[in-house]
C-alpha cells in the first residue's frame, strides 16, 4: 500500500502553507513557467509504445497525463479569471477521470497538449507576475466540500499539480530505464 501511495503521490500531496509568502509566490510561478519546457524535455524522444505506457499499474497513460495537465491547467486558468472578475464565484468542477477517457486524452498527439501548455503558461505566468495583495487575496468556492481558494493557493496548487503529474513521468522513465 505504501508502494501504490508513492507511485500515486511521489511528490506528497500539495501542503499550503499557513501564511503564503512573496518568496513562495516567486516559487511557484517559476514552476509554472519552466513546466512545459520541461515536459517537452522529458517525453520528446518517448516512442508510442512509451506514451502508451500507464505511470502506473491502473493508472493513467503517459499520453493521458500530457492531456490532463493540459485540460486541468486550462480549468485553473479560468478559475483564476473568474476570481479575480467575479465576488468569490462558485466554480463549476469537471469530470477528469471522463475527460481522460475521450478520444482526444487516449490517441491525440501530445504535441498539441505541449503547445498549448506552453501558450497557456506564458499567459498565466504574465498575469501572475504582475497580481496585487488584494489580488492575491481573492478566491473561488470550489463546490465539492464548500472550500474557499484564494489566487495565491491556486497559484500554489496548479505549481504542485504540475509538479506532481511531472513526477509520475519521470518516475515511470526512471523505473523503466528509458
Amino acid at each position: 500500500m505504501e508502494d501504490l501511495e508513492k507511485l500515486r503521490y511521489p511528490i506528497g500531496h500539495f501542503e499550503c502553507p499557513e501564511n503564503i509568502s512573496d518568496e513562495n509566490i516567486k516559487q511557484w510561478i517559476n514552476a509554472l513557467e519552466t513546466l512545459p519546457q520541461r515536459l517537452v524535455n522529458l517525453v520528446s524522444d518517448f516512442s508510442e509504445s512509451q506514451l502508451e505506457t500507464p505511470y502506473r499499474e491502473g493508472g493513467w497513460t503517459v499520453r493521458q497525463v500530457i492531456h490532463h495537465i493540459a485540460d486541468s491547467h486550462h480549468n485553473s486558468y479560468i478559475r483564476f479569471k473568474w476570481a479575480l472578475t467575479e465576488n468569490t464565484p462558485v466554480i463549476k468542477v469537471y469530470e477528469e477521470k471522463l475527460w481522460s477517457e475521450l478520444i482526444d486524452a487516449k490517441t491525440a498527439p501530445i504535441a498539441l497538449s505541449l503547445s498549448y501548455l506552453t501558450a497557456l503558461h506564458a499567459k498565466l505566468v504574465y498575469m501572475c507576475e504582475r497580481l496585487t495583495p488584494d489580488d492575491l487575496k481573492r478566491s473561488y468556492i470550489h463546490p465539492e466540500g464548500n472550500v474557499n481558494v484564494s489566487v495565491a493557493k491556486n497559484i500554489g496548487k496548479y505549481a504542485w499539480h504540475g509538479n506532481h503529474h511531472f513526477a509520475h513521468i519521470k518516475t515511470l522513465a526512471e523505473r523503466k530505464g528509458w
